[in-house]
C-alpha cells in the first residue's frame, strides 16, 4: 500500500482497498460472502458533488451504525443514487488489502430465552 492510501485510510476508515487480478478498487464493501463480494467503486462516481455525498454517507454509516449492517441496508435511500457504482466480483478472486469487511452471515441473532416461573403459595 502506498502513502496516499494510508492517509485516506486514516481519514476515512470505512474505505476499503481490494485487489482483483491486476486491478485495484477503492470504495466501501457492501457485502462479502462465500460466493460474491460487492463494493461501491469510488472511481465510478462521476462528479465531485457525488463523491462528497458518497463520503458523507460512508461517515454516517461508520459513526451511527454497529458496522455489521451493510451500508445499503442502513442508508437505503441515500445509497440508491450510487447503484451505478456497485460492482460485484467472485470472492475467490478478491483479495482485501485494507478496510472493513461486512458479511451478513456473520451477524449474530439474539435469541430470547424463555423462562417459566411457578409461584407456589405456602399454606400454614
Amino acid at each position: 500500500m502506498n502513502e496516499l492510501f494510508e492517509d485516506i485510510r486514516i481519514k476515512f476508515p470505512f474505505i476499503a482497498l481490494i485487489n482483483v487480478g491486476t486491478n485495484e478498487y477503492v470504495g466501501i464493501i457492501q457485502n462479502q460472502n462465500t460466493q460474491v463480494t460487492s463494493i461501491y467503486d469510488y472511481s465510478k462516481l462521476k462528479t465531485e458533488e457525488e463523491k462528497k455525498t458518497f463520503l458523507e454517507a460512508g461517515e454516517t454509516w461508520w459513526n451511527e451504525s454497529n458496522r455489521l449492517i451493510p451500508i445499503s441496508i442502513f442508508l437505503r435511500e441515500e445509497m440508491l443514487q450510487f447503484k451505478h457504482a456497485l460492482i460485484t466480483h467472485n470472492t475467490k478472486e478478491v483479495r482485501v488489502l485494507s478496510g472493513h469487511i461486512v458479511n451478513l452471515s456473520n451477524m449474530r441473532t439474539r435469541r430470547v430465552k424463555r423462562r417459566t416461573l411457578t409461584l407456589v403459595r405456602k399454606v400454614k
